[in-house]
């Protein structure tokens, strides 16, 4: 059995190592190209002649190239969507449809609120430009007290007098001066000046008549900044708008609610789907600087109306009276209605994407509702839901990419600022901004406004853009109303339903309808341009084709130029590893054997406990302490045949 053992290792050690078990890369690459079924690998190692084998290495390198290439545009073909269009006719959903009046409030409800801001504000126009508005026709002038009866509000003093309009001019000497319009007080000013759209303006380049902003501090008035603006209007609606807020951010929403006006004296007839409806049909909306608004087809209650038949007769009818005399003159410039139509799951982002409708005009507004539906991970970016978006809904409707981007500024405002901004809700735990308890807000404000403009906030980075989506296309149409014959009786009519004794006019009046154009349901869907079936397909095609080979194939390379060429690297790696250590393992027993004393020079001895035998007893014990002497070296002349007579005895000697 031995012999037939070492007979087995000699034959295996005569054979030539294949695969994993080659001693080099070399020898595995030879053996792989002898054997594989890829054709080109197989051609390079029988090929014979140099300019032969060069030519199929070409053409396999040229193969493997066009095939990653194939497998690159393949990938991104898998990414790829196609977009399908289906048109339905179907019965559908009426939209929820909210109305507001462009003037949030009653006049003769906000006027210990608003006194003394609008008596700046006129103030500010007689100085500046050298008109009072006074001296104007308007219910809402004639109302206002004069100029030196009105008391001061401490409420909205404050702020006021920390951010008065003023009047920004280049003087003689090219210094820049600037001027309070209110209490004509001047002083120097150098540097630049920030415009509402967040740019920097070179001051020095201003004109004679220079140009008109306010001022804006920090908490600690030790950072100050001017806002300028390009025209005069523009610059005091803003300073009017930020002094409003500031002041309706104070009181409650009930008393907000009280100030606006009621469902019935907005809405003068309403009729759906050919019958009448009337303000029960609504739901109450606040709005921070539209006032009250009314949401027709809510949703609130779990009844949805549907639509059965398209056309302008079967959908909704709105005449809303808006008062123009009422009309806030610094906070608007426009009259009329704001409308917007949404799904019932949606908030209605009025400021955002509101159609604003005049007075004395018929509207027609025709409708077309499109759902578009979106593949997300990893085709889009998007998300199904907003769950999966890590900023919180404060809307407490469906998500969307605004209100995402809304919730994310208010909580940055709160996050730097320590209070929420007044045009958005409330976060828990938070308070609206007021100059009475935050005097540097606006100057936050516009800060964080500026970086959320240019996108240094993370809000673009986090919010996403929906999957899902309804949209509504609008058509819209004017005709003037009433018409010239009708307008008598018409007003005459409204007039007398409303009891106004003879002051309606028809800028009051606002007519609206809005409707289906048609029952086309309209889908826009993504799916996939290729399947996992399809792509493994095609790259068992592209395979085929260029290089003949299978998944098996892509088994045996990966085996090869992975497993096996690591396998023999880790091996020859040990076997130098070892061949060292077997080196410096010698070398260190050669020291260890030159430092011994052996041969002649040590005796050998034995221990006194080894038990006694015959040759230990011929054997010299060892010496317990100190070195071993050594052996003198050998006489070499004792070693001479001497005879026996030459000797010499004393006793013999010859004298």
């Amino acid at each position: 059995m031995k012999n037939t053992k070492k007979f087995k290792e000699s034959v295996k050690k005569q054979l030539p190592l294949t695969g994993p078990e080659s001693r080099t890369v070399k020898d595995l690459m030879d053996w792989y190209c002898n054997n594989t079924n890829t054709h080109g690998c197989r051609r390079i190692a029988v090929s014979r002649g140099r300019l032969r084998r060069w030519i199929w290495i070409c053409f396999t390198l040229t193969a493997v190239a066009i095939i990653f290439w194939q497998y690159t545009l393949l990938v991104m073909s898998y990414y790829s969507v196609t977009v399908s269009v289906m048109v339905k006719y179907q019965t559908l959903s009426f939209p929820a449809v909210t109305v507001c009046n462009i003037n949030p409030y009653k006049p003769n409800t906000t006027i210990s609120l608003m006194d003394e801001l609008n008596r700046q504000a006129r103030k500010i126009l007689e100085k500046l430009y050298g008109f009072c508005t006074d001296c104007g026709s308007g219910n809402f002038s004639s109302r206002s007290l004069s100029l030196d009866d009105i008391p001061v509000k401490t409420r909205s003093l404050n702020l006021l007098q920390d951010m008065s309009l003023i009047k920004v001019e280049t003087a003689k000497d090219g210094q820049l001066v600037a001027s309070d319009i209110v209490t004509d007080l001047q002083y120097r000013i150098s540097g630049t000046a920030i415009t509402r759209m967040y740019n920097n303006m070179d001051l020095t380049s201003l004109g004679g008549q220079g140009h008109v902003g306010f001022k804006v501090c920090n908490q600690g008035q030790d950072n100050c900044v001017i806002y300028t603006f390009n025209s005069g209007i523009t610059a005091l609606q803003e300073w009017y708008r930020l002094n409003f807020i500031d002041i309706m951010a104070q009181v409650p929403n009930e008393k907000k609610a009280e100030m606006g006006y009621s469902a019935d004296e907005l809405i003068v007839s309403c009729m759906y789907d050919g019958q009448a409806c009337d303000s029960r049909n609504f739901t109450l909306f606040q709005h921070p600087l539209h006032g009250n608004c009314y949401t027709f087809n809510s949703g609130n209650d779990g009844n949805i109306l549907q639509t059965l038949i398209g056309g302008n007769a079967r959908g909704l009818k709105l005449i809303l009276y808006t008062e123009n005399d009422d009309y806030n003159p610094f906070l608007f410039t426009s009259m009329g209605a704001k409308v917007i139509v949404t799904d019932q799951n949606e908030y209605p982002l009025i400021d955002d994407v509101g159609l604003e409708v005049q007075t004395a005009m018929e509207t027609l507004v025709g409708l077309q509702l499109t759902d578009s539906a979106k593949l997300s991970q990893p085709y889009s970016d998007c998300t199904v839901d907003g769950s999966d978006v890590m900023e919180e809904n404060l809307y407490n409707k469906s998500y969307s990419l605004q209100i995402c981007l809304h919730s994310c500024f208010q909580k940055e405002m709160v996050n730097s600022c320590g209070c929420a901004y007044y045009e958005q809700p409330l976060p828990p735990g938070a308070e609206y901004c007021s100059y009475e308890k935050f005097p540097g807000w606006i100057y936050c404000y516009y800060q964080l406004q500026d970086k959320f403009v240019n996108e240094r906030l993370p809000c673009q980075d986090v919010c996403k853009e929906p999957c899902n989506s309804k949209d509504f296309e609008i058509t819209k149409s004017l005709a003037q109303w009433p018409s010239g014959a009708s307008e008598a009786w018409v007003i005459r009519l409204l007039d007398w339903e409303r009891g106004l004794n003879g002051t309606l006019s028809k800028n009051d009046l606002v007519n609206l309808a809005i409707f289906y154009q048609d029952l086309n349901w309209r889908s826009l869907s993504e799916s996939p341009a290729n399947s996992i079936v399809t792509l493994l397909s095609n790259f068992g095609g592209q395979n085929g084709l260029w290089m003949s080979c299978s998944v098996v194939c892509f088994i045996e390379i990966w085996e090869v130029f992975l497993v096996d060429i690591l396998t023999i690297l880790v091996r020859n790696w040990f076997r130098k590893a070892k061949l060292w250590w077997n080196k410096k393992k010698e070398g260190q027993e050669q020291v260890y054997n030159q430092n011994r004393h052996t041969g002649h020079d040590n005796p050998v001895c034995v221990e006194d406990e080894d038990p006694p035998t015959f040759h230990t007893a011929m054997q010299l014990p060892c010496v317990q302490t100190g070195e071993v002497p050594s052996t003198p070296p050998p006489q070499y002349d004792a070693l001479r045949i001497q005879n026996v007579f030459d000797e010499q005895f004393s006793d013999t000697e010859v004298n």
